[in-house]
């Protein structure tokens, strides 16, 4: 079932809400007036109405339809096509999870298609009612608010992101760590990194081209808003780029660390091995079966034991002095 949200403005201020997409057109028939439409699971037919109202190019119309696109944005003859993602991280998997969304750019209207029922759409609400005094600018403060939602959500995925990575620094390095949790955790960070890596990249060049004067965008009041926004996704994209440099190097010191341990416990194997070869080697030499001093006497065994005790010590003594055991 189609569920829908609209908001409409005129001359830079909120007139009206919630009303039905029926009512599209007869807002746009004022002048000065700017439209926001978000459809959530619609359909071909929706989708035709509103782009037969609109002038939507169908192959826009099928890109938002069928999602799975990569972050970009079309330029079409009336207007521009955004496909973009937010982000979300789950502490208990460590895992980075994506919804998105695809937005019609025209000149007096922006239109956004979702599948997801629990995309925030109030945040983005929230973002444009903390700024009335820039709605005059139309579709350009709507488009920038929702990329500045978008944009402040991968901020918070990293920062997550990169406090885990400290949490899993100072589990490396304890005494009895478990090494198979760090791997796994290693492996996760990583694999969530990559995702977002995905999601950040594209996004430099849809807002770099959003910059350009020739989108003929209202820009003159909006355009550091959008530069402030870009600052950000190059800053989120180095950051994004250095955990990802550090949960390798984390990997590859926890196999460092495990090599290291498996060296110290061989050498310890190997120390006491050498002290257990003495009373082997002393009872083997005593069990031929030939006569030897204090063969058959009671003294013979007390020398054997003494001989067997004193070396093991010597033997221990010199290892641990070593650090071999």
């Amino acid at each position: 079932m189609l569920n829908f949200t609209t908001r409409c403005y005129r001359d830079g201020t909120l007139i009206d809400e919630g009303f039905d997409l029926a009512e599209v057109s007869e807002h746009l028939a004022a002048p000065d007036t700017v439209i926001w439409v978000d459809l959530c699971q619609p359909d071909r037919a929706d989708l035709a109405r509103l782009a037969e109202e609109l002038g939507l190019h169908e192959l826009a119309v099928e890109d938002a339809l069928t999602l799975r696109q990569r972050p970009k944005l079309d330029r079409y003859p009336d207007h521009l096509f955004l496909s973009a993602y937010s982000v979300g991280f789950d502490p208990g998997t460590a895992l980075v999870t994506t919804k998105e969304i695809a937005a019609f750019i025209t000149d007096r209207a922006l239109v956004t298609v979702h599948k997801d029922e629990n995309f925030d759409l109030a945040a983005i609400v929230a973002r444009w009612d903390s700024s009335p005094d820039l709605a005059k600018n139309g579709v350009a403060f709507l488009l920038h608010g929702l990329l500045d939602v978008l944009v402040d959500g991968y901020f918070e995925a990293v920062e997550a992101l990169d406090q885990e990575i400290e949490e899993l620094e100072d589990l490396l390095f304890l005494p009895r760590s478990n090494q198979t949790e760090v791997q796994q955790r290693s492996f996760t960070l990583r694999k969530s990194l990559v995702v977002l890596r995905r999601v950040i990249l594209p996004m430099r060049e849809v807002v770099n081209t959003l910059l350009r004067r020739d989108l003929h965008m209202q820009m003159d009041e909006m355009g550091p808003y959008f530069q402030d926004v870009y600052d950000h996704v190059l800053r989120v994209m180095e950051w994004t780029d250095s955990l990802r440099d550090l949960a390798t190097s984390i990997l590859e010191a926890n196999l460092a660390i495990q090599g290291n341990r498996l060296n110290v416990i061989t050498k310890k194997v190997t120390g006491y091995a050498a002290i257990i070869a003495v009373p082997t080697a002393i009872t083997g030499f005593y069990g031929q079966n030939v006569p030897y001093p204090g063969f058959a006497q009671i003294d013979g065994f007390y020398a054997s034991t003494a001989v067997i005790i004193g070396l093991s010590a010597l033997l221990f003594a010199l290892f641990k002095r070593n650090d071999w055991i």
